[in-house]
């Protein structure tokens, strides 16, 4: 070994050829090992993670039958029962009840209105009674008022501060691990992921790109009018009004992919009938596709709801068995909670 240096501590011409034949045997091992690194380890071996990745490789490989442009690979996700918990109500919908009564302290004639005045009595029965039809009213009325930056900061406090009952936890750190890996598989492979959701377009913009790395113009979600004027201190600003543009769900969801993204999906996820058309329209077409639903199926780790394979029903995420039925008539692959993902959210621990 002596012989590698010369008597100013250099390293001699002769050795240069073996430790660049070193490096490049380092280089090959660690490529080696990052292509053998598994990109979905939340998930378990088996029907459905095999199908993910055949549908990437096939996509993504050149010279491929199935290969598709980056620019055509579009992967849409709803985002409540997909991407995070939806139980027991929508997160959505408990940030409009909350914000009623400030809209009440503002709005004082509406106190005695219904259904302002059952909100504001914390009857918690009462208002898990409450109909479709009231929950837009409140909706119009605790969405509204505000500019889109002042609405996209309330949600951000609103989601520091608020905990979900059961975990004690943000409602942001209740998203789902193996879906976070999707995410980021799919993104690392060329495809444009977008949040496609029944919820709030703003709302859902407000944390998005923080949370799943999906940036605000790929979310696509009901979306309420808005009104451009210039405030007092001069600057030109949009304010948010109580009237719906779009209805994003069922078929209003490839509908507004048309709108909004001008491509059709080649993947898209699920996990209720509302994202049944979604499937349909992604489903469509020559090449290789991919169509998930999550079957929430584990009541120990989160909660067990269908109909679906006899599962309790439920207003909430509703996943009937008309849908398990076409998902296997038409080749979709349902996700079951239980079987199929082995950790649940991030700070679970690890499989």
């Amino acid at each position: 070994m002596a012989d590698q240096f010369d008597g100013h501590g250099r390293t001699p011409l002769g050795a240069v050829p073996f430790i660049a034949c070193m490096a490049i045997v380092a280089l090959a091992a660690a490529m080696s090992a990052a292509k053998d690194e598994d990109p979905l380890p939340s998930w378990s071996d088996g029907a459905r993670k095999d199908a993910i990745v055949a549908f990437v490789r096939d996509t993504t490989t050149a010279g491929s039958a199935m290969f598709v442009p980056p620019e055509q690979r579009i992967a849409t996700f709803d985002q409540d029962g997909t991407l995070w918990v939806e139980h027991p109500i929508y997160t959505q919908i408990l940030f409009c009840l909350d914000r009623v009564p400030a809209v009440v302290e503002a709005r004082p004639e509406l106190r005695m209105q219904e259904p302002f005045k059952t909100v504001l009595s914390g009857d918690h029965a009462a208002i898990a009674r409450l109909g479709l039809e009231d929950l837009e009213t409140i909706a119009g009325a605790t969405l509204s008022g505000m500019t889109v930056e002042q609405f996209s900061v309330e949600v951000r406090q609103w989601l520091a501060r608020s905990r979900h009952p059961r975990w004690d936890r943000p409602y942001t750190e209740l998203v789902y691990q193996p879906m976070l890996e999707l995410l980021q598989y799919l993104r690392a492979n060329g495809f444009r992921t977008c949040i496609v959701t029944g919820g709030g377009q703003d709302f859902v913009r407000a944390y998005a790109h923080e949370v799943y790395g999906i940036p605000p113009e790929q979310v696509i979600g009901s979306a309420g009018a808005t009104r451009f004027e210039i405030d007092a201190d001069g600057r030109a600003v949009l304010v948010k009004e109580p009237k719906i543009l779009l209805l994003n769900d069922g078929a209003g969801k490839p509908e507004d992919i048309h709108l909004m993204l001008g491509g059709r999906p080649i993947a898209a996820f699920g996990n209720s009938t509302g994202d049944q058309q979604m499937l349909q329209y992604a489903g469509t077409g020559g090449r290789s596709r991919l169509m998930m639903l999550v079957l929430h199926d584990d009541a120990t780790r989160e909660y067990a709801y269908g109909p679906a394979n006899g599962l309790p029903d439920t207003r909430v995420g509703t996943f009937t068995q008309a849908l398990a039925d076409e998902a296997r008539t038409r080749d979709w692959h349902v996700i079951s909670m239980k079987n199929d993902w082995l950790q649940l959210f991030p700070f679970d621990a690890a499989p």
